[in-house]
């Protein structure tokens, strides 16, 4: 069996995992600036991670998952203006609304999550100490700019030269600044906005900042892990690297993990663009372990092709699993055998879930081979599917309520509605009325419903 081994965007090589600490690991991932509701492309963030975090500790590994929240920003600031609402009230409403798009897609809250705006002094200072070194400057406009030609480095994490950088690169444009690729680290105060005291005056901190002074204060300067959607390569980690290596004297990140983009046809799903779609509104048509499901079939780091048929394709799918352990007797055993293997060899080479995802189905399709002849080992191998299931958060749904919920969000018929439908064809068929009985049965099937009749009687789930 191979030793878990992670792609590392810092070095683009996929090597074996050795944390800083024997059986400790330090992850940090950047989180949502929370101005509205979470698209798909924070899904995918949200879930990758959690898969990794799961696997880590299936691993044994002591892990601290830190997931920031970014809390002031210039869309914060103009999304509240619009609204009319203080800046807080926006974003304590949009925290709970991505706390609970979380829960949706089973994804566990990080050990910790902090907010900018609680970690005003550790930002200060460290922009404090990268002024003293020399890598900061006060411009002509009162902002504190990084200056990036004093770091040697720059560049390392994309590959490219700054002068390369520059061409198409999402940086600010500011008359302050001495050379075009300086980022803001302190901005100063404007009316009507938040600030904070500062040695530079009343203002808020850059986005980069937050980062580095959030990640450095929960893990300290130099950690195992830090990751993030593919768009913030960068240039955010690029400056957190920059300031981050500036400020400590110290390596900042061993390795980087970067998750690929959601896409609508050709094109990257993006709020910039226009073409997103949120969780919510995924969540009111299907099941949030059909969106999750949906998800870890794609490798995090390849694109996500998202369209309706396939997440039909996810909740069919998916359904096939719980369809395997319906019926199973209970089980004192947890068997894997090398379904098992097969699904840590995929987890290890750089958390394929796709890999994993197609042991789980393989396992399936033995227990419903085994059924008939040999239900035990059927069950053992089921309360084994139930458990390899658990590290990527699936299958944790009672099988019935599952298979009898609503997994999909067609407005199909509620399940009083199926049970009552199912006794009256029981009914008609006990009296040999077989076209009232056909009527029925085509009647639950528009509805969505799968019947299947057994010497018990009859059992149903949606289709």
């Amino acid at each position: 069996m191979n030793a878990l081994s992670i792609h590392n965007s810092l070095t683009g090589t996929k090597i074996p995992f050795q944390p800083l600490h024997p059986g400790r690991v330090g992850m940090y991932v950047c989180g949502m600036t929370v101005y509205d509701y979470c698209h798909l492309g924070h899904a995918r963030v949200l879930v990758a991670f959690d898969v990794v975090a799961r696997y880590l500790r299936h691993l044994g590994y002591a892990l601290t998952y830190v997931r920031n929240i970014t809390d002031i920003d210039d869309k914060i600031i103009r999304r509240a203006a619009e609204n009319g609402e203080p800046i807080g009230a926006l974003t304590e409403r949009f925290i709970q609304a991505m706390e609970e798009d979380a829960v949706a897609l089973g994804v566990m809250p990080p050990d910790q999550q902090p907010r900018a705006t609680a970690h005003i002094d550790d930002i200060v200072a460290m922009i404090a100490t990268l002024v003293d070194k020399g890598y900061a400057y006060v411009g002509s406009t009162g902002d504190v700019l990084y200056d990036v030609s004093r770091f040697d480095g720059y560049g390392k994490l994309s590959g490219r030269r700054p002068e390369e950088l520059l061409a198409g690169a999402r940086v600010e444009v500011d008359a302050g600044k001495a050379d075009p690729l300086d980022f803001v680290l302190w901005k100063q105060a404007k009316p009507d906005e938040p600030a904070w005291d500062s040695p530079w005056g009343l203002g808020r901190p850059g986005w980069h900042i937050e980062c580095s002074a959030m990640a450095t204060h929960c893990l300290g300067a130099h950690f195992d892990l830090h990751g993030g959607g593919m768009d913030l390569q960068f240039p955010h980690h690029e400056n957190e690297i920059a300031q981050s290596e500036a400020a400590t004297g110290e390596p900042f990140v061993e390795t980087w993990m970067h998750v690929g983009f959601v896409q609508v046809g050709e094109e990257k799903m993006a709020k910039s663009l226009g073409n997103f779609t949120t969780i919510r509104a995924v969540l009111a048509r299907y099941a949030g372990e059909v969106l999750r499901f949906f998800i870890l079939g794609s490798h995090y780091r390849s694109p996500l092709s998202y369209s309706e048929s396939q997440l039909e394709s996810a909740r069919e799918g998916l359904g096939r699993l719980y369809q395997s352990l319906r019926g199973l007797p209970p089980s004192d055993c947890i068997e894997t055998g090398a379904f098992g293997t097969a699904f840590t060899d995929a987890m290890n080479d750089d958390f394929n879930t796709p890999r994993a995802v197609a042991a789980l189905f393989d396992m399936a399709r033995e227990i419903n081979r085994l059924r008939a002849i040999d239900p035990d080992r059927a069950a053992a191998l089921g309360a084994g599917l139930r458990a390899l299931g658990g590290v990527l958060g699936l299958l944790e749904m009672p099988v019935e309520a599952y298979l009898q919920g609503q997994a999909s969000g067609s407005d199909g018929l509620d399940a009083a509605a199926i049970e009552a439908l199912i006794q009256a064809r029981t009914a008609a068929r006990a009296r040999k009325d077989w076209a009232e009985a056909d009527r029925l049965r085509d009647a639950l099937v528009q509805g969505g419903v799968v019947l299947e009749d057994g010497a018990g009687g009859t059992i149903w789930r949606r289709g």
